[in-house]
């Protein structure tokens, strides 16, 4: 099955319904939920995660944000090799750095997100939900 790493930002499309990349998030999110596919947040995107929908909506709005996303996704784990590792490889943006590190780390296949520029250095080849989709379904056997 494929693991894919989902940056926050897909995440949050889906529970802010922004648009317009809501709708693209949204069935990335949907496959991971009807077990296409296994999808990870890294463990520090659910802090940021629940600040955020906070900000937005109030503690309980982010509190029932993080127990839906906990519902769907596996947290990768942020631990002092993925800090380190992330402190390594000195991209400009340290936080894309640890969600890669955290994704390699956890054995994903593909790190999806909507700022594919962000990731250009990544061990892990950098999709968009709909090249996640896309191949996703193009590996499944026919």
């Amino acid at each position: 099955m494929m693991r894919i790493l989902v940056d926050l930002n897909l995440v949050l499309d889906v529970l802010l319904d922004r648009e317009p990349h809501s709708e693209d998030g949204a069935a990335l999110w949907a496959a991971v939920e009807t077990g296409e596919a296994e999808g990870l947040l890294a463990a520090h995107c659910v802090t940021t995660l629940h600040y955020l929908a906070a900000r937005s909506g109030g503690r309980a709005f982010a509190d029932e944000c993080v127990a839906g996303v906990l519902g769907v996704f596996r947290v990768a784990p942020v631990d002092e090799g993925v800090v380190r590792r992330a402190l390594a490889m000195a991209w400009p943006d340290f936080e894309d750095a640890v969600c890669a590190a955290a994704g390699e780390a956890a054995g994903c296949h593909v790190l999806a997100t909507r700022d594919p520029g962000g990731f250009k250095r990544s061990v892990l080849p950098v999709m968009t939900a709909v090249e996640a989709l896309m191949a996703l379904r193009s590996s499944r056997p026919s």
